[in-house]
C-alpha cells in the first residue's frame, strides 16, 4: 500500500468516527405543558392569599407540585367586582385546565365565558336558585363546588336538632351580627 492511500484510509476513517461521534440534529423534545389551574379570586394577595397557599398546600399533600406538576395562575379581582368577567375571558383565552374562584361572582362570569372549562367555586350562596347548577346532588354541566347554607334550611334544621335533642329549652341562633332567641320551643327568626 502506498502513503497516500493509508492517508486516504485513515482519513475515511477519522472522518466516519467523528461523524458517529457527532451529536445529530435530533428534535429537541418539548416539556411537556402542565396542568393550568386558573385562580380567579375576588380579593389581594394579603386578603385572601392564606386561604389559596392553603390550597396549594394541599395540592401538595396530593401530589400536585406547583411548578413541577401543575401550573397555577393567580388574577386577583383587588375587591372590583367588574374584574371578574375580564379574568374570566383571559382565563378561557389561555385555555387553563380549571378555573377556581372563591366567590359568587366568580364563578357566574367564569360560567358565562366557558360552558367548557371546568369551574371549580369554594363557596357559593344558593348555587340552585342563581342557576350555577342544576342541583346540589347532581350539578351537572362544568361547574361545582360548595354551598353555603341557605336561610330556607334553618326551619328543617332546627326541627332535626329538636328531634336529637327532645329536651332543648332554649336555642340561640347568630346571623348577620345579630343573635336570635326562642325560649320554649326552638324556632327559626
Amino acid at each position: 500500500m502506498q502513503f497516500d492511500q493509508l492517508h486516504r484510509r485513515a482519513f475515511i476513517t477519522l472522518l466516519a468516527g467523528a461523524a458517529a461521534a457527532w451529536p445529530r440534529a435530533v428534535p429537541a423534545q418539548q416539556p411537556e405543558k402542565l396542568a393550568t389551574i386558573g385562580c380567579l379570586v375576588p380579593g389581594t394577595p394579603s386578603s385572601h392569599g392564606q386561604r389559596f397557599a392553603v390550597f396549594v398546600q394541599r395540592l401538595r399533600e396530593l401530589g400536585w407540585i406547583e411548578g413541577r406538576t401543575v401550573a397555577v395562575e393567580y388574577r386577583w379581582a383587588e375587591g372590583r367586582s367588574e374584574r371578574f368577567a375580564e379574568i374570566a375571558a383571559e382565563f378561557v383565552q389561555r385555555k387553563v385546565d380549571v378555573i377556581v374562584t372563591a366567590s359568587t361572582g366568580g364563578v357566574l362570569a367564569a360560567k358565562q365565558a366557558t360552558s367548557v372549562i371546568p369551574i371549580v367555586f369554594a363557596v357559593a350562596g344558593d348555587p340552585v336558585g342563581i342557576g350555577l347548577v342544576a342541583s346540589l346532588a347532581r350539578p351537572g354541566g362544568n361547574v361545582t363546588g360548595l354551598s353555603l347554607q341557605q336561610i330556607e334550611t334553618v326551619g328543617k334544621r332546627l326541627e332535626l336538632l329538636r328531634e336529637v335533642v327532645p329536651g332543648l329549652g332554649r336555642l340561640s341562633v347568630t346571623k348577620g351580627g345579630g343573635t336570635y332567641e326562642k325560649r320554649g320551643q326552638a324556632a327559626a327568626t
